[in-house]
């Protein structure tokens, strides 16, 4: 009798524990957006980590990482705001507490550096390798895939 209490009792707590565990693994490994990601381009890379408010992302590798006008590493030069326009593109973050609005899906402002400016935004999780970010002005959307980076 108590062996079949002790049973129930841990396939109770494994059925309430796995939902809880699989959204944190969805996140922090190959399910969620947690990664490194290679933009549809292939220019750059982001590297995006779980934050105070939602998910954040960083450029962390550019194909291009020296400007070739300057010969000195690439900055934001596009910027709106001339305060951040000489700020170095290696580091730059592009979103920072986007929240999640849905299953596999994250939105909140994201930073368009060929352009200076900023966009709604919504990311979701295609697959364990594939991200779908779209960035909207009103009602006009424009979206890319990114691909997990190795």
């Amino acid at each position: 009798m108590l062996r079949k209490f002790v049973f129930r009792v841990l396939v109770l707590a494994s059925v309430f524990a796995a939902p809880a565990a699989y959204a944190q693994s969805e996140t922090q490994s190959g399910g969620g957006p947690v990664g490194i990601w290679l933009t549809q381009a292939g220019d750059a890379k982001v590297n995006i980590t779980e934050c105070d408010s939602g998910i954040c992302g960083v450029i962390v590798w550019l194909r291009q990482p020296i400007d070739p006008a300057t010969g000195k590493p690439a900055i934001d030069d596009k910027n709106l705001n001339h305060t951040l326009d000489q700020r170095p593109m290696i580091g730059l973050p592009l979103f920072s507490g986007m929240s999640q609005s849905g299953p596999n899906t994250w939105s909140g402002p994201i930073y368009n550096p060929d352009d200076g400016r900023n966009y709604a935004s919504h990311i979701s999780v295609g697959g364990p390798n594939t991200l779908k970010v779209e960035g909207c002005v009103g009602p006009l959307c424009r979206d890319e895939t990114w691909t997990r980076s190795q």
